[in-house]
């Protein structure tokens, strides 16, 4: 499997999702490469970005039990082949 380095951006607006965002992190770790999260109290939300490092299968798995989680949104990037 081709391993791509991508970036993770995740929107949470539902502050009382963040525990199950955090578990499904925990269990993708071995792909995250870099984290950051900024509570933007302004607004409401909390935005994380993720440096990943993963098949296009890893990617897409971790970004898609993100994205059913009910008041969060998330997008992803990733290199071309390599």
């Amino acid at each position: 499997m081709d391993k791509r380095i991508g970036i993770v951006g995740i929107v949470v607006e539902d502050l009382s999702a963040a525990e199950r965002v955090n578990i499904i992190l925990h269990e993708h770790a071995e792909l995250i490469v870099g984290r950051m999260g900024i509570p933007y109290r302004e607004r409401g939300v909390s935005v994380i970005t993720l440096i990943v490092d993963g098949s296009n299968d890893e990617i897409s798995a971790l970004t898609g039990k993100l994205g059913r989680i009910s008041g969060i949104t998330v997008k992803s990037m990733v290199t071309k082949n390599k």
